[in-house]
């Protein structure tokens, strides 16, 4: 009872934001809360392909990173042969073994690897917090379960709710792979002055289930060094301040020009984002490619429900207030049957407030 009064009462919160996104241009700071995150490297658990040298390689890399206690790497087989997708047969005996190695004190499970990214039509993360969810399968268009921990003001997801947030770390490039987890411990030395951008793109079916909840252009957030611009446009290029990007195209364009902030997050409402494949032009590991901490997509046809997606408003909510970036992302996907989410889960660039105060130069429209 007391975890869902939390919810409504933060939910309220996040709307009041919503409301003076809406209403004024101005500085926003007073309706952003600082609730920074709980989570530490004893709450996350690794878990690594024992067949796979890179995902061996990039998993001891990040436990040494973040300095993640021994007894929190676990080590399974998942056969040389398996593809993008694993039957939830095959899937079963793996989340089984995990579940058995996890103790009271974990909250995150960390995933390296880049296949399998799917069971059946579910995302790895969402089959490894909730288990396989067959119902969605029968019409993968149609609405999704919804997630207990949207917009939740838990700060324990186990010990509230139940759940273990998970996410995959890529391992594609074992250099990229380093350089996303360095990016994430970076995040937490300072706050650097940063840009939200929020694009509204002629591709309609895309653009229009978020923009909703995009703030008013050239709004500010003092306290948090942050500036957010709501744009017209199909992408923006040659940026060196992006803290988040959130659009809506099958692809995206002049990742390569930009600058992304330690800890930043991006990601394109589409379908199949979430399918890690290197032919795929909507793949979202281009973002973290590019420079991003972290990014989200689907990995089946998910039609364009904004619940299936990152909504905006809810993400920055929560990273603004000082939680990690998988507190932030996972509760902001109403639905994530579908969704995968990547990245490295301990970014929290807003967790330690800026020292001083001083003015942000008004961003000039473009």
């Amino acid at each position: 009872m007391h975890a869902i009064k939390m919810r409504f009462i933060f939910g309220l919160l996040s709307l009041c934001v919503l409301c003076t996104l809406k209403a004024t241009a101005a500085d926003l700071s007073s309706s952003v809360l600082y609730r920074p995150s709980q989570l530490t490297a004893k709450n996350v658990a690794v878990v690594f392909n024992q067949n796979d040298a890179k995902s061996i390689e990039i998993a001891n890399y990040y436990m040494a990173a973040r300095n993640i206690p021994k007894q929190n790497l676990i080590g399974i087989n998942i056969p040389a042969d398996t593809q993008s997708s694993i039957s939830p047969e095959k899937f079963a005996p793996i989340k089984q073994a995990v579940d058995g190695q996890l103790n009271t004190d974990i909250q995150v499970i960390v995933l390296v690897w880049t296949t399998p990214f799917a069971v059946g039509c579910n995302s790895i993360t969402a089959a490894m917090t909730f288990g396989y969810q067959a119902k969605q399968c029968e019409n993968t268009c149609g609405a999704g379960n919804p997630s207990p921990y949207f917009n939740h003001a838990s700060l324990q997801p186990f010990r509230d709710l139940g759940i273990r947030l998970s996410i995959l770390i890529p391992t594609d490039s074992v250099s990229s792979a380093k350089a996303l987890i360095d990016r994430g411990v970076l995040s937490s030395f300072s706050v650097n002055e940063g840009t939200a951008y929020f694009l509204k793109t002629a591709d309609s079916a895309r653009s229009k289930p978020r923009e909703r909840f995009f703030p008013k252009d050239l709004s500010t957030i003092q306290t948090r060094r942050l500036f957010l611009r709501t744009l017209n446009t199909e992408s923006i290029q040659h940026k060196r301040d992006v803290m988040f990007y959130f659009t809506g195209q099958v692809s995206v364009a002049n990742l390569d020009t930009l600058n992304f902030l330690p800890g930043a997050v991006g990601d394109h409402l589409t379908s199949f984002g979430g399918e890690l494949t290197p032919g795929n032009p909507s793949r979202i590991t281009q973002w973290t490619e590019a420079g991003a901490t972290g990014s989200y997509g689907t990995v089946s046809e998910p039609c364009n429900y904004w619940q299936k997606f990152s909504n905006p408003q809810v993400l920055l909510s929560h990273y603004l207030a000082g939680e990690t970036l998988i507190e932030s992302y996972w509760k902001s996907v109403a639905w994530p049957t579908q969704g995968l989410f990547i990245g490295e889960p301990l970014a929290a660039p807003y967790q330690k407030l800026p020292l001083n105060a001083d003015p942000l130069t008004p961003s000039q429209p473009e």
